[in-house]
This record gives C-alpha cells, structure tokens and sequence, in this order.
C-alpha cells in the first residue's frame, strides 16, 4: 500500500510506503480524480521507479520536480519498448532520459539543433538501441507538435544502452568516439573509403567495439596473430599498432598485444574488399 503525496498528471503520481520512501508510480489513469493522502494499490500494468535514486544529472527526486510529467510517461513508453526488446532493463534511466527529452524538446521548439557526429555511428554501433528510441519521436511530436532530429534519438539511443549494459551515457559515448576516431584513422592511412552501410563497415565496427569491451574488462584474446600479420602485411601490422596505441592513450587503458595482429587482419580484410559492398 502506498499514500499519494502529489499527483502529476493523469498517468503519474508520486506516493510514499510504509517507510515514508517516495516513488514515482506511472499507469494509464492512475491519477484520475485521486486526493492527496489517498491509498494506491499499484495493479498490473502500472510501472514504479524509485526516488532515492541518483545519475549523471541529478537526483531523481530533484528531476521529478522539475520535467514536464509528459515526458516522464514518454521516457516510460521507450523503456517499456526496450524491456520488449532486451528484456530487463534499468529503470533508473526513466529519469535522466526524460530531463534530455524536455531539452531536446526546448531545442526543437526554438529552432535550436545540437549535432552529434556520432549518430551514424550509433545507428550501427546500437542499431536496436536507436529503434527503440525512435518511438520518443512519434510521441513528441504528438504530444507537443515538434519534431526531434536524429542526432537527438541517437542521445536516446545511448540512454537505452545504457539502461541494458552496465555502461553509463557518458561511457557509450565515449566508447562511440573511438570507434570513430578508429575507423577515421583506418580511412586516413589506407585510403580507403567506408561506407556506414556497407557490410565491411559493420563488420570492422562491431570488432573494434568488442576491442574496447575486452580492454575495459580485461579479457584475454585466444588467437594471436602478431607474427604471422607482421611477416605477411608488415604495412599493415604497423597501421594497427599506431591505431591501438591511440586507443590506449583514449580509454587510458592497457591493451594486450594480441589485439594488434586481429585488427591488422580485420583492416586487411577491409582494404581487400574495397568496401564498396
């Protein structure tokens, strides 16, 4: 049983338990006609997040007071969408992702756009991350007639990710970047060009991604192929040695040696498909 201390809207309302801690409680109809101090029995259907929680942009109980409710039940339809399609997912992000939606929504409605240069890259990188977010779209624009851009779902996208892995938003972006910077550096000293929809694109992408997870992690590659891509693509060896090195220096992090013989593989692959696929 819970106590309501404020009703938000409608579909949202702020209640207390035994133990006088708060939690936001969302469902359709929910706050219809209800009273402050009226007892809730939250039914199946309705979602509850707690507000002793904390993020990267403040205290859920600070955020609550401050976003439009509508956008807390447009952050709750995104993440019902990702428990659909990854099952368990942190529910904690409901909050810092409905304070990115009301600026992203401010932005829009001034004529204010944010590029992220990462978009393409996280289309790829978090494909079912960023269709899932692509639903805000939809919502928003219903329910406040604006329109958000795509590099505005690709920082949804990342808030998704983030409440699937163990990662938090400002960590994927980060990890987005390398990626980036990575394949960059490939393009510069092969001469080659990637296309981000090409199969080759992905492929190098997603290996350079696992690469950054084993140097967070710190697990052990089983295949070492140094030696045989230093005496087989000697040029190619060394473009992937000055690449990990940069990607050492970006995550500050140590990185195991066997890593630079299966990138020079993967980017040798590359240059031989001339990744126009």
């Amino acid at each position: 049983m819970y106590r309501i201390t404020k009703v938000l809207n409608h579909n949202a309302v702020i209640a207390v338990d035994d133990e006088t801690k708060e939690y936001l409680i969302m469902g359709k109809g929910i706050g219809f006609g209800r009273k402050i101090t009226e007892e809730i029995y939250p039914a199946e259907g309705t979602t509850m997040y707690s507000l002793q929680s904390d993020s990267e942009r403040g205290t859920a109980e600070d955020i609550v007071k401050q976003v439009d409710p509508i956008c807390l039940e447009i952050a709750d339809s995104v993440l019902n969408e990702a428990e659909k399609n990854f099952g368990k997912v942190d529910r904690k992000i409901l909050f810092p992702m409905a304070d990115h939606l009301q600026f992203a929504i401010g932005r829009m409605t001034n004529n204010e756009k944010i590029k992220n240069p990462l978009t393409d890259d996280i289309k790829v990188l978090f494909h079912v991350e960023y269709k899932t977010a692509e639903i805000a779209r939809k919502l928003v624009e219903e329910k406040f007639s604006v329109t958000i851009t795509d590099d505005e779902v690709g920082f949804l996208a990342l808030h998704v990710h983030s409440a699937i892995e163990d990662e938090s938003v400002s960590q994927a972006m980060q990890t987005a970047h390398v990626i980036n910077e990575c394949i960059e550096a490939i393009e510069k000293n092969t001469g080659i060009h990637l296309e981000t929809t090409s199969l080759g694109y992905n492929r190098l992408m997603n290996h350079i991604r696992y690469m950054v997870v084993r140097m967070n992690t710190g697990e052990k590659l089983k295949l070492d192929m140094n030696d045989y891509m230093k005496i087989k693509y000697p040029e190619t060896f060394e473009i992937a040695q000055r690449i990990c090195d940069e990607m050492a220096v970006s995550l500050k992090k140590e990185l195991q040696e066997a890593e630079i013989g299966y990138l020079a593989m993967h980017i040798e692959r590359v240059s031989g498909e001339g990744l126009n696929e």
